[in-house]
């Protein structure tokens, strides 16, 4: 829906369809039209037997019904098929669903959002931004939706936008990191791999930091940036933190690379 919401449909085949069908149905039309005048004029033309009885009235507009209906109905059909109206309704819900699709993501007692609301509220979401672009808070929203969906393009143009706006703000650096980090890009990656490794310099008592980092370092092949991380973040967690065990099992894998 991204490219529906900002009035930048791209050229497909059903949009050519789109266009194309109305105007073929015309075209038909007409042929009907000046297939049938012909054919009259033609009958005119010819003699007629003496005992053939002469019409009284002339043929009025309703030869050119059958054409116009043939038109009409292509295009509606063409329409139906290849038209955005089931995107334009679907948008229009959303919209209208978005306050309270928010309220109950942002509630942790409410019921938790299915997929298709989650969809849902980023369709919403983006809309909102369409018209307020300068609010951090929502593109963080989209971010962390567009996380949940698995929509990698979503969740780092989303986490992009809010951490231009603020860059000193921790979750818009800590969520484009991590989407950076998951993207399949390698340039992506080591992008990622930089800003978590800067976050890293300025605090590194943050544990998520910390693991993303370890997480970014060893999936880059630089075990030993990734062993100090877990070193790190081994002294900073409790004695009976369960996740003492995994980072120890990591450790070791690393040091074995």
């Amino acid at each position: 829906y991204g490219n529906f919401v900002t009035y930048d449909p791209p050229l497909t085949p059903l949009t050519v369809l789109l266009w194309v069908l109305p105007l073929a149905a015309i075209v038909a039309g007409g042929w009907i039209i000046v297939a049938r005048t012909r054919r009259r004029v033609r009958l005119r033309r010819e003699p007629l037997p003496a005992d053939t009885p002469v019409c009284g009235a002339r043929a009025g507009w309703g030869v050119y019904v059958p054409g116009a209906v043939i038109a009409l109905a292509v295009g509606a059909g063409s329409y139906a098929l290849t038209g955005s109206y089931p995107q334009v309704r679907a948008w229009q819900q959303a919209t209208a669903q978005t306050p309270g699709l928010l309220a109950r993501a942002l509630d942790p007692q409410a019921q938790p959002l299915n997929e298709e609301e989650m969809a849902r509220l980023a369709l919403g979401l983006r809309t909102r931004l369409q018209n307020d672009a300068g609010n951090v808070e929502g593109w963080l929203m989209l971010g962390r939706t567009g996380m949940v969906l698995g929509n990698a393009g979503t969740a780092t143009g989303a986490y992009a936008n809010a951490y231009r706006l603020d860059p000193k703000n921790r979750d818009a650096a800590l969520g484009y990191a991590e989407a950076l980090t998951r993207s399949s890009d390698p340039e992506d990656n080591r992008r990622g791999g930089e800003l978590l490794r800067r976050l890293v310099s300025r605090d590194h008592t943050d544990i998520r930091v910390l693991s993303l980092y370890a997480f970014s370092a060893f999936e880059q092949q630089r075990f030993g940036e990734a062993v100090a991380a877990w070193e790190m973040m081994l002294k900073l967690l409790p004695a009976d933190d369960t996740r003492r065990a995994v980072i120890e099992r990591s450790i070791r894998l690393a040091q074995e690379k």
